[in-house]
C-alpha cells in the first residue's frame, strides 16, 4: 500500500492489476488515473489517503483471487487496519467489499451505502475498473464520492488539512 500512514481515510481494492505488479504500488493504471479524477473532484488527493489491495499479489491472467490467496493475505491487511485505525474504509470493487463489508454485499445495489463495523464505516462504491468497462455508472460513482466527501467532513479530523 501507499499514502499517509495516520490516514483517516482508507482505499481498499481487490488485488494488483499488470501495471500496479510492475510498479509495486495500487492504482497506478487506467483505473488509477480515474480513481485520482474521482477523488479531485470531491478535493482529495492519494497524500490524504492511504490505498491498498485486499489480496497483495496479482493473480494469473487478472482472474479472481480464489479464497486461499484471499485467507493468506487477510492477515497482512487486518495487521494494516490495526496499526492505521481509518475512520473511513472505501472498498472499490465486489472482492474486496465482499470480503471487508459482507460475503453478499452488492455494489450495484449497495454502492453508496455507508456500513457500519467495529467503530469503522465502509462503502463499496463502483470501482475504476468498472466504470472504464460501463461508463454509464459514472453518474452513480460521482454521486457516491460526493456522499464520500460529506461523510469525511462529518468524522474525519484532518482528511483536509
Amino acid at each position: 500500500g501507499v499514502g499517509r500512514e495516520d490516514a483517516e481515510i482508507m482505499i481498499i481494492g481487490e488485488a494488483p492489476g499488470a501495471n500496479e505488479d510492475k510498479q509495486g504500488e495500487p492504482f497506478v493504471g487506467r483505473g488509477g488515473k480515474l480513481l485520482d479524477d474521482m477523488l479531485k473532484m470531491i478535493g482529495l488527493d492519494r497524500s490524504r489517503l492511504y490505498i491498498t489491495n485486499s489480496v497483495k499479489c496479482r493473480p494469473p491472467e487478472n482472474r479472481d483471487p480464489m479464497n486461499t490467496e484471499k485467507d493468506a493475505c487477510h492477515g497482512y491487511l487486518a495487521r494494516q487496519l490495526a496499526l492505521m485505525k481509518p475512520k473511513i474504509i472505501v472498498c472499490l470493487g465486489r472482492i474486496a467489499a465482499q470480503r471487508m463489508i459482507r460475503s453478499d454485499f452488492s455494489v450495484t445495489k449497495e454502492h453508496g451505502q455507508f456500513i457500519e463495523k467495529n467503530g469503522i464505516l465502509f462503502m463499496g462504491p463502483f470501482p475504476p475498473a468498472a466504470l472504464l468497462r460501463g461508463p454509464q455508472n459514472k453518474p452513480n460513482a460521482f454521486a457516491d464520492f460526493v456522499a464520500l466527501r460529506d461523510k469525511i467532513h462529518e468524522v474525519c479530523e484532518h482528511t483536509y488539512e
